[in-house]
């Protein structure tokens, strides 16, 4: 066996051992369609907003009714970004493992799955105390934060590329209790524009010039 041999061997070796504590189908393109998701459903929350507010200061129709309308309008906006995000991810997750011959459903993915699903779940439940108590202003940084705590948590078991791109959606949403009038901006960038960024990166270095099956 050769030096070639000897080295082919050990990129194997080290292949199956990543495979075997690490859940690396994680598509780029479902980064990007969920960046884009988020910036489509930035610019309709901003009409809904803008619009709410020309009614309320420039023809002066505000009602307690309106807000509550106007909450559940974002509210059902917000959902259907999520399902197109999870949608996408979980056909295009599932899409690659099947092209790479891998499981998509084993101790490891439950494991990112578990691991993401706690700072989430407790993110959740600050983000329904917020509305409970009427106070929107912290629901943008508060997903923010809690997203990226549940990237980092998420990356001991999956590509390290999750943690460089939790840290940064923590610090954003860090930066975002300091300016809360700016929460939707801040939320179409963390959710928008890095994904699309963090997607884009994640195809270029793993899934470029690979067969679409």
């Amino acid at each position: 066996m050769n030096e070639q041999q000897h080295l082919d061997t050990l990129t194997d070796i080290k292949r199956m051992m990543e495979r075997s504590t690490r859940f690396i189908s994680l598509s780029g393109l479902s980064g990007i369609i969920a960046g884009a998701a988020a910036i489509a459903g930035g610019a309709v929350a901003f009409v809904l907003i803008r619009d709410y507010y020309y009614q309320w200061d420039v023809l002066g129709n505000h009602s307690r009714q309106d807000f509550l309308h106007l909450k559940v309008k974002l509210m059902v906006l917000a959902l259907a970004v999520l399902v197109i995000a999870l949608t996408a991810g979980c056909y295009l997750t599932w899409r690659r493992a099947r092209r790479n011959g891998e499981a998509i459903w084993d101790g490891v993915a439950r494991k990112v799955l578990v691991n993401l699903a706690i700072p989430l779940v407790a993110g959740g439940a600050f983000v329904m105390g917020s509305l409970y108590n009427e106070v929107p202003v912290l629901i943008a940084p508060v997903c923010l934060i809690f997203y990226g705590l549940a990237l980092v948590n998420a990356s001991k078991y999956t590509l390290s590329d999750i943690r460089y791109l939790g840290l940064v959606e923590i610090a954003l949403g860090i930066v975002n209790l300091f300016a809360v009038r700016y929460g939707l901006y801040f939320w179409v960038l963390g959710f928008g524009v890095l994904h699309i960024v963090y997607g884009t990166s994640m195809w270029w270095k793993y899934e470029r010039g690979t067969k679409v099956s």
